[in-house]
């Protein structure tokens, strides 16, 4: 911890899409830093002050210049706060300075990563240093994948209250979702394809449920890149986009938890598609789209993004079902009331940074999940304040 920080937050890329529309929830819920002390970041002052007053930001928001590709204004920014809360992506094309940074100074470090090639890479780089300085640093606070990540941690809870055990397999099925993935999120996974045609290592990381759980590996996972009907549901699923990246941190949080769901946990994301002949062929053209040589390229451009009718009236449903060893089951859901992509992303690692900086003041250095280091703290905060249930269902 850093307690004589000038800030407990620094949005760095706060003139990107994503970046202000964090900046703008944390005018809209925070005001002028009475109770949280925050700052804009990013490399244009310009930019950031015309952000600053379209989103009525007040006056007083301090604004400051940093740059990815300088590291002498990264060291400066770093040292100002408690935690920066970067949406400067691809990471792994911007993000490894200021990872570097952090660990080396004990200040805490938010983002918005869904590239497990890249995070294993820093978990290897920073995590001990990281665990020497304090800094805590936090991997995939937006949609990727904090309502799975946690997701599963609820229901989990929920088991062991119930059944006195967590459970051996768990399923996460997104039944419904109207909402664009980020122009980050496809540059993301272009850059991760540029990156593996390159290096042999790469594709062996991504090829593996347990990439970010080094020294540990786990029983064979589904693969879910293909439809099948799922006999609990009576449902046609299909392949789900984000599974790459969510379930490597759902077993990176049960690691870091001591292996609180089993050693021999089994974890897989699908879409459903819907039941019958209708639901096999939905599922058929999504496995077919998501194939086909466009698939790295859906959504929207870096720095663009949806309306603010679009992101409003998008929304998202995500089902987990639970299976002890003798066959019983439970089943939670977890919902957010805007598109996934941006409205709720930037709700969602604008309270885990705050639930970081205040309520998990206690949790040591190192390289954490969401889950793993806040839990019921953030599941509070997120249903307080940024849209999202967590509910058991019958």
């Amino acid at each position: 911890m850093k307690p004589s920080a000038e800030f407990d937050i620094i949005v760095y890329g706060a003139s990107g899409f994503t970046g202000r529309l964090v900046a703008e929830y944390l005018a809209q819920r925070y005001g002028a830093g009475k109770d949280i002390k925050w700052a804009m970041a990013g490399r244009s002052l310009d930019k950031l002050a015309q952000v600053r007053d379209e989103i009525a930001a007040p006056r007083e928001t301090p604004l400051i210049v940093a740059d990815a590709s300088d590291a002498a204004s990264l060291n400066a920014l770093v040292k100002r706060t408690q935690a920066v809360l970067t949406t400067v992506g691809p990471y792994q094309l911007y993000g490894e300075e200021l990872v570097a940074a952090c660990a080396a100074t004990g200040t805490d470090y938010l983002d918005l990563c869904g590239e497990p090639a890249w995070m294993r890479k820093m978990i290897d780089a920073h995590e001990a240093t990281a665990k020497k300085s304090g800094a805590r640093i936090v991997f995939s606070c937006g949609f990727d994948s904090i309502p799975f990540e946690l997701g599963v941690y609820f229901l989990q809870q929920n088991a062991k209250a119930a059944w006195g055990s967590a459970a051996p397999r768990v399923k996460g099925r997104v039944r419904k979702m109207r909402g664009t993935f980020s122009g980050g999120t496809a540059a993301s996974l272009k850059a991760t394809l540029v990156a593996a045609a390159k290096d042999p290592g790469i594709v062996a990381l991504l090829k593996n449920p347990f990439s970010l759980t080094p020294g540990f590996d786990g029983p064979k996972q589904p693969s879910g890149n293909k439809p099948q009907f799922d006999e609990d549901l009576q449902m046609w699923s299909a392949p789900f986009v984000m599974a790459a990246i969510n379930t490597r941190n759902v077993h990176r949080s049960n690691a870091l938890l001591g292996h609180a769901y089993g050693r021999d946990f089994i974890y897989d994301e699908m879409l459903l598609a819907g039941p019958g002949e209708k639901g096999e062929a939905t599922a058929q053209a999504i496995a077919k789209a998501m194939a086909g040589p466009d698939a790295a390229m859906a959504g929207k451009k870096p720095g663009e993004g949806p309306s603010k009718e679009e992101r409003e009236t998008g929304f998202y449903d995500v089902l987990f079902v639970a299976t002890a060893a003798d066959g019983r089951q439970l089943r939670a859901a977890v919902s957010g009331d805007r598109d996934p992509g941006y409205g709720s992303t930037s709700k969602m690692i604008a309270e885990t940074a705050i639930c970081l900086v205040r309520d998990a003041r206690d949790v040591p250095g190192g390289i954490w999940t969401p889950g793993a280091a806040m839990g019921e703290k953030l599941i509070g905060r997120l249903t307080a304040n940024a849209g999202m249930t967590f509910k058991m269902e019958t």
